[in-house]
């Protein structure tokens, strides 16, 4: 039994964890990065989108120090896509979900965080504007701030972070409680002076009265 319940385990974390985080990050090919924010300028970005790159997912990197991100409630950045005077896309971004930043560098206290900002679906073929700008959040030391866009990304089964989280819970409490009771069954190491002492045998093979 404990085995099955470390194999929903690697399942349930296969299926919310690392299948969101794989299609988020690798799915499709790269359009490519763009640098939006540096030495305290924020510029937009146009980028030349055909309608094969449908889906387009958009992430965006930030760099800055990681005490100031980390449990960040409020947005730090606003993001909006437009073409042709119409928005595409609009999301406010705060980064409280990254459990992992990378390391900008081994020198530097700061962290690189990725936020999704959402996907593209349909494309009209022509340039599309990217502007990001700063949310409500307070001392946040930004360092950098890039776009990323991936074209034709694989879309994300919603009901896969659910269903992985169930399987990882139920994996993780049938563990506990299979290593728990198992401990109990073991019991304690008979004590051999509490069984009564074999019968006692006479020379004549019958036991003594």
């Amino acid at each position: 039994m404990r085995f099955l319940f470390v194999l929903l385990l690697i399942a349930g974390a296969a299926i919310g964890i690392f299948y969101p985080w794989t299609m988020g990050n690798f799915s499709g090919h790269a359009i490519g990065t763009y640098r939006i924010y540096e030495g305290g300028r924020f510029r937009p970005a146009t980028v030349q989108l055909a309608a094969s790159d449908a889906p387009v997912r958009v992430l965006v990197d930030l760099t800055a120090r990681a005490e100031r991100v980390a449990g960040q409630q409020r947005t730090v950045l606003t993001l909006t896509a437009a073409s042709g005077g119409r928005t595409a896309l609009a999301s406010a971004l705060s980064f409280n979900h990254t459990d992992n930043p990378r390391q900008a560098s081994p020198q530097l206290p700061d962290k690189i965080f990725r936020d999704e900002a959402g996907v593209i679906k349909t494309v009209t073929p022509g340039p599309y504007v990217f502007t990001v700008g700063p949310g409500d959040a307070d001392g946040i030391d930004m360092r950098a701030v890039d776009l990323i866009l991936r074209a034709d990304t694989g879309s994300i089964d919603e009901r896969a972070e659910p269903v992985g989280y169930t399987l990882m819970g139920v994996g993780l409490a049938g563990l506990v409680l299979s290593l728990v009771f198992g401990r109990r069954g073991e019991g304690h190491p008979q004590n051999p002076n509490s069984q009564p002492p074999p019968p006692r045998w006479g020379r004549n093979g019958s036991p003594r009265a």
